[in-house]
């Protein structure tokens, strides 16, 4: 992959949008409404991959789908510094935590965690405050999405099989 910045005009925000929207829109449709042929698309398509811009494509789905009826937002509080790649190799270990960042403001980091169920989730909890640099957590339940139409209120992989039987 290229490690320059990446260079690109009009027509492909126009790709990128119309992926962004459906990334199963096919190059014909995308071409015939931006005004090129099927295959300067993929051409640029093409291109926005091997730079970086587009870094793939995935699905959407309904996360209770796949077995995710739960979700929080857990402030993580640590003793001291923690390096951010000291937090990355400890949230790799929970298949629960969909999403981490380190943030700024009072708190370390901030992970996203889908669960099962509210007693699954507060296993999960468990686990991650054994870490012996974490000192403290304070959690927020999704009660709901005010735009169900945004990526975070999707999942992108479906519940561990063994997700009922970590208790």
């Amino acid at each position: 992959m290229n490690s320059k910045p990446a260079m690109f005009d009009e027509l492909d925000r126009k790709i990128i949008t119309a992926l962004m929207t459906n990334a199963r829109t096919s190059f014909a449709e995308i071409g015939a409404a931006i005004g090129l042929s099927a295959t300067a698309v993929k051409r640029r398509v093409d291109r926005l991959r091997e730079t970086g811009v587009i870094t793939g494509f995935t699905a959407t789905v309904k996360p209770a789908a796949l077995g995710w009826r739960t979700e929080a937002y857990v402030e993580v509080y640590c003793e001291g510094a923690a390096p951010p790649r000291r937090l990355a190799e400890v949230v790799r270990n929970h298949p629960e935590i969909t999403a981490a960042m380190t943030v700024t403001g009072g708190a370390d980091a901030l992970l996203h965690v889908r669960a099962v169920d509210v007693e699954h989730f507060e296993e999960v909890l468990e686990r991650i405050r054994v870490e012996p640099f974490i000192r403290k957590t304070i959690s927020y339940m999704v009660l709901s999405h005010l735009l169900p139409e945004a990526p975070e209120a999707g999942a992108t992989h479906a519940a561990p099989d063994d997700a009922g039987n970590v208790r």
